[in-house]
């Protein structure tokens, strides 16, 4: 961790990650998987295509069962986890504008009611911290890959979240998109949030990052930036497919 995360007292959890297995059918994604995530740490998780990244992030929000401890241990009694996704695969022909994607992400209230007056503040201050606010009238169609995920990071603003799970958000961005990326990654870790970060830009992995582990089904390394990403342990970690076991 940076010396400036150790001065903040964090607000989200450490997490352990201890001996995770996961089986789908005959094929192993995950074996004995183990590595920390430190409190209020930005920690990336880099890895090949298939080498079960996503799967790993999936057990941890509860989608998938899995073998092993896999433990949150919270600072108090609020416990928010806030996820950005890859993608978002919807119909392009939907007449859903941005207001509508948010409403019916981030309020029980129907979304074809409108935003409620109790969420809305929230919503419009999520869309200025994005760059979206002009725009919340658009429809979700018209709007380029990078625009929409930063609709997708402004969802997963709301509520403020104590853990925030990342899954490749700087892939659809374009130059300034990645600017706005950058300054809430440095807020999360100011107000102490927890971020783990799946991320294949490795220049911003080293930049941004506390700590990064190295995943082709099983842990390769886990170290700061400056030691993990060597040429080294980068070969070893992108030279080889995923191993991804067949059970007899």
């Amino acid at each position: 961790m940076t010396a400036a995360a150790n001065l903040v007292t964090a607000c989200g959890p450490r997490i352990e990650f201890a001996g995770i297995d996961l089986t789908l059918g005959r094929t192993r994604i995950l074996e004995q998987v183990s590595f920390n995530v430190a409190a209020g740490s930005v920690h990336a998780i880099v890895g090949p295509n298939g080498g079960g990244k996503s799967s790993l992030i999936k057990t941890l929000l509860g989608q998938m069962p899995h073998q092993g401890q896999l433990t949150l241990h919270w600072p108090g009694e609020r416990e928010v986890i806030g996820y950005v996704p890859q993608a978002l695969e919807f119909d392009r022909g939907l007449p859903m504008t941005v207001d509508d994607f948010m409403a019916a992400m981030c309020q029980r209230r129907p979304a074809f009611l409108g935003l409620s007056r109790r969420v809305q503040p929230a919503i419009d201050a999520a869309l200025a911290r994005v760059g979206m606010l002009d725009k919340r009238k658009r429809r979700m169609g018209a709007l380029s890959g990078g625009e929409r995920q930063r609709v997708l990071l402004a969802q997963g603003l709301i509520p403020e979240p104590q853990l925030l799970v990342l899954d490749e958000p700087m892939s659809a961005l374009d130059e300034a998109g990645i600017q706005v990326f950058e300054q809430l990654l440095q807020g999360w870790r100011q107000a102490g949030t927890t971020v783990l970060w799946i991320e294949h830009d490795l220049e911003a992995v080293m930049r941004l990052a506390d700590r990064v582990t190295g995943l082709s089904r099983q842990v390769l390394f886990d170290a700061p930036p400056a030691q993990a990403l060597t040429p080294e342990r980068l070969l070893g970690l992108f030279s080889v497919h995923p191993r991804s076991e067949s059970l007899a």
